[in-house]
């Protein structure tokens, strides 16, 4: 449980350096080349832009501090899946936005910011830091990967260890070479 909270401490960190690069962006684009005086989608664009900018950062914080300690499986692996859950918190905060802006007519600058940066945001760290734990940075991936480069170390490829992803194995499957029959060599 200490792990746990020192994780989600560190991922509150992190994901505040990128909250400051998030709004400070949304605001910046928000007031001036994406207002929605002058592009009706901005408010929308100018959230996806900033978002994008803080998925970055946020990428590098999480991966170097936050879940430093999990076994790295690979960052190509990582990087996408990390993507496609930073993608997926983005649309909760852009779906809060939109629904404030464009069904319920909050339209002010206040108003945005609540929605996509208040209401948004605590619904997608949630999500974030759900999926990024327990997927994305899991630490049995990486001990999975190292019990089974081990076992093949130990026991060659005769034996190996085979199991569900992220699951600790029950069975060994150990390869034998065919054997005759010869009790029935008469018939």
């Amino acid at each position: 449980m200490r792990k746990l909270l020192g994780q989600f401490l560190r991922f509150g960190v992190v994901g505040l350096g990128g909250l400051v690069i998030d709004i400070a962006v949304f605001n910046l684009l928000r007031l001036t080349i994406l207002s929605p005086d002058v592009v009706h989608e901005g408010p929308i664009l100018a959230k996806v832009i900033s978002t994008t900018l803080a998925i970055g950062a946020n990428w590098i914080g999480n991966r170097r501090w936050t879940f430093a300690t999990a076994g790295r499986t690979g960052a190509t692996r990582e990087g996408v899946e990390f993507a496609l859950v930073s993608i997926a918190g983005m649309a909760i905060g852009v779906l809060c936005l939109w629904v404030s802006h464009y069904v319920l007519g909050f339209t002010s600058l206040l108003a945005d910011n609540i929605a996509t940066n208040v209401v948004g945001l605590a619904l997608g760290a949630l999500f974030r830091f759900a999926l990024y734990r327990w997927w994305v940075f899991s630490p049995s991936r990486g001990v999975l990967a190292a019990e089974n480069a081990a076992a093949d170390a130990v026991l060659g490829a005769t034996e190996r260890a085979i199991g569900p992803a992220g699951l600790t194995p029950l069975h060994r499957i150990q390869t034998v070479s065919p054997v005759e029959d010869r009790t029935h060599r008469n018939d």
